[in-house]
């Protein structure tokens, strides 16, 4: 036998580590298998040319307006980030719908989750309010309601109309890639990133085609031939989250 004497502290560190080993190896594991089972189906990317987008904010009202979002959450922020040449530049942030999201990871009650074609879900009956997934999230791209909203949309209609029910007082809210329309465009023979009625609102309202939308795993969709012939990135790639919103960043060229 061995003469090795373990502590009480040393053990708990084993039993952290050990946790931690397991809990990185189940993460990958459920990682793969996403992307197994994504890569058999649709796989929902949006694309956005920074040389084209002007700042207007279009893309965030659309989303108040059809997402029925009160006027203090923004699902989609634009930021101006820099100039190139004569030109201002704008990073507009929806949700990444990340393959491997942080926020799902965290959430002690499964509301958020992914479906088969990458959107990340949030199921809003489901969420308690702990914000743990708000604070995982690498793009701050979660808002907590923090009270009721009640009365008129200031968006509405003029952008839109609302097309989901508002979420309760103390959840956590983000963009979906506006599921709703997707699913509905589909069960109509619809083509997201084509039709219209089938496509993100954001990507619909702009009014310069900053936006592009459509399925990554079909090479003649309009998404995937543009990332081909077009140098892109993604945000924190470094992370490891692998985004699925990619950018087109804007060159002097082309400004």
């Amino acid at each position: 036998m061995s003469d090795v004497k373990i502590t009480r502290r040393d053990f708990i560190k084993l039993t952290v580590a050990g946790v931690t080993v397991l809990a990185g190896s189940q993460f990958f594991r459920r990682a793969q298998a996403l992307e197994t089972l994504g890569s058999k189906g649709r796989q929902w990317a949006m694309v956005i040319d920074q040389s084209k987008c002007t700042g207007c904010g279009y893309c965030t009202l659309a989303c108040r307006a059809h997402n029925d979002i009160p006027p203090e959450i923004s699902w989609n922020v634009v930021t101006k980030t820099g100039v190139v040449g004569a030109k201002d530049i704008y990073i507009a942030r929806p949700c990444m719908q990340c393959a491997h999201a942080p926020c799902v990871e965290v959430c002690p009650v499964h509301a958020s989750t992914y479906r088969p074609d990458g959107i990340v879900k949030m199921d809003y009956d489901r969420c308690i309010g702990c914000r743990y997934c708000e604070i995982a999230c690498p793009y701050g791209a979660r808002s907590f309601n923090w009270k009721q909203f009640d009365g008129p949309n200031p968006s509405v209609p003029e952008w839109g109309q609302p097309e989901v029910a508002r979420r309760p007082r103390g959840v956590v809210e983000k963009c979906s890639f506006c599921y709703q329309r997707i699913d509905r465009g589909l069960s109509l023979g619809l083509t997201p990133g084509v039709d219209e009625d089938a496509t993100p609102a954001c990507v619909v309202a702009c009014p310069v085609g900053a936006r592009l939308f459509g399925d990554l795993n079909d090479p003649e969709s309009n998404v995937s031939k543009l990332l081909q012939g077009r140098v892109s990135y993604r945000l924190r790639e470094d992370l490891g989250t692998s985004p699925r919103v990619y950018y087109l960043p804007a060159e002097e060229a082309q400004s």
